[in-house]
């Protein structure tokens, strides 16, 4: 909530995956965060980007991998290619059974549930220009998922370091030809929503730089006002390093 928040007034929304690693490095696994309060208090202030609040979203822990997986480009994989994920899942502790995305109920939960009370019960704008959504890594594959499949909720969408690969390798990945599909799909749906994309080229984020360039090319389709895609050179795949960039989705999304 900013320092000014009013019923007097309203504020623009964006909802934020991985919700218990944006705030207090106390208190997260790897005593790193966003430090997304500070960030967006800083643009405030400064009248860089309209009054917002953030609404934090936690993960399901051992269940983070399924719920953040795009369901409709999974379903698009062969029987074996999907018993190769959930395979490289398990021996990677990411997952415990078998690899069944549910990324469809996570969204709708969003929507129809989550969403509604925020519009109840806080003093904000309920429309798609003032609705937007951020994640990273696999909160970055369910941001894009997000605004393609709900256009007409999200107004704009931060995917930063977004986890293309989903597994960790980016050599004979199922899902190489996958997003491109995808796009090419659902982004003739799309109308004036914005999309930011970005990665670095250290540690897991060196697997997307292919990847991105993938996605980019379908995006040349897209009006160039509505989407930016970054690289940033020695940057790796930590929230220490998206928040230190995550101004630049901030106002991008939300400038004023």
């Amino acid at each position: 909530m900013p320092e000014h928040y009013s019923k007097e007034k309203k504020f623009a929304v964006l909802y934020m995956h991985d919700g218990q690693m944006l705030f207090d490095e106390k208190n997260t696994w790897n005593q790193q965060t966003w430090n997304v309060d500070s960030t967006a208090t800083m643009l405030m202030r400064e009248g860089l980007v309209r009054d917002f609040i953030i609404v934090a979203i936690w993960n399901a822990g051992s269940k983070r991998h399924a719920e953040y997986m795009p369901q409709k480009p999974y379903h698009h994989l062969s029987d074996d290619q999907k018993k190769t994920f959930t395979h490289i899942l398990k021996a990677a502790g990411k997952i415990e059974d078998d690899f069944i995305p549910f990324s469809d109920h996570y969204l709708k939960f969003i929507v129809s549930e989550l969403k509604p009370f925020i519009d109840k019960n806080y003093s904000v704008y309920t429309d798609k220009e003032n609705t937007f959504i951020a994640g990273s890594s696999m909160g970055g594959l369910i941001t894009m998922y997000a605004v393609t499949q709900y256009p007409d909720v999200f107004g704009g969408a931060a995917c930063l370091s977004t986890h293309w690969t989903v597994i960790y390798s980016g050599e004979n990945n199922p899902m190489s030809n996958i997003w491109v599909k995808y796009f090419t799909e659902y982004i003739p749906l799309l109308n004036k929503n914005k999309l930011y994309f970005d990665c670095g080229d250290k540690t897991l984020d060196a697997l997307y730089p292919p990847f991105q360039k993938e996605v980019d090319e379908v995006l040349k389709s897209y009006p160039q006002e509505f989407h930016k895609s970054l690289f940033f050179e020695g940057e790796d795949h930590s929230e220490k390093a998206w928040g230190k960039r995550f101004s630049i989705p901030l106002r991008f999304l939300l400038g004023k």
